[in-house]
């Protein structure tokens, strides 16, 4: 099995709490970083804009994606605009449609043209990669997300599907594909094995990074001593 330090995918930290945040950027074999919407509501935050500005006081010096929040292509793309204007490293998160399944392909032409560098995201299907390609200028610096685990979720292997996106990303010589919404750690090693060239992780799963390797005797042993503990911490009697 290879060692974390011997994976040619590069780990991308996905999160929106400031001090998982930082602590990830900290970590040698973290990337880069993600955040979206969704992970930035839980997370609590309500000035959009100041805690953006805030992280990249922080983190300058690695690739770090902000995602757009209109349904409106224009307002995409002047939000777009404003987002890239943070910093050299940041790249903008535009969702694959809109909600009324609109596609962003023409807004992604006209963002990469300005030499914004876009990461488009929620991408589930082939075409969907085609059409990003297509839309991408070759020499601009971008992300395509494929949502492998919310495709595994589905009932469908990801992997071909993920194995095909890899060669299609050839036609863009700028473009990294990234292997979205993992499950579990295994997905950091079947990412590598196919050549994704990224996959975003949250800090759960990174957690787990300390387990690879692990003898599987004495992980055997460490789980039935966990059953053990418990069940007497909780005082069970039959």
């Amino acid at each position: 099995m290879k060692k974390v330090e011997q994976l040619k995918v590069k780990i991308f930290a996905d999160g929106a709490d400031k001090a998982g945040m930082l602590d990830m950027y900290e970590k040698p074999f973290v990337k880069g970083l993600t955040t979206n919407p969704t992970l930035m509501k839980k997370a609590g935050i309500t000035d959009y804009r100041a805690f953006c500005k805030e992280i990249l006081t922080f983190i300058k010096d690695k690739p770090l994606s902000f995602e757009v929040f209109s349904d409106d292509f224009s307002e995409m793309e002047r939000q777009a605009m404003e987002i890239a204007s943070w910093g050299e490293n940041v790249y903008v998160k535009i969702p694959i449609t809109n909600t009324k399944q609109e596609p962003c392909y023409e807004l992604v032409k006209r963002l990469v043209a300005n030499k914004v560098k876009v990461n488009v995201t929620a991408l589930m299907s082939l075409d969907q990669v085609r059409n990003v390609v297509a839309s991408l200028e070759p020499h601009v610096p971008s992300y395509v997300s494929v949502f492998a685990g919310r495709i595994a979720d589905t009932g469908y292997d990801p992997l071909p599907m993920m194995e095909k996106a890899v060669d299609l990303l050839k036609a863009a010589p700028a473009a990294e594909l990234i292997w979205a919404s993992p499950r579990e750690l295994l997905n950091i090693f079947q990412a590598d094995d196919i050549g994704c060239h990224v996959i975003t992780v949250t800090n759960d799963i990174l957690k787990k990074l300390a387990l690879v390797g692990y003898d599987l005797d004495e992980y055997s042993l460490d789980t039935v001593k966990m059953f053990y503990k418990d069940a007497v911490d909780a005082g069970f009697k039959l």
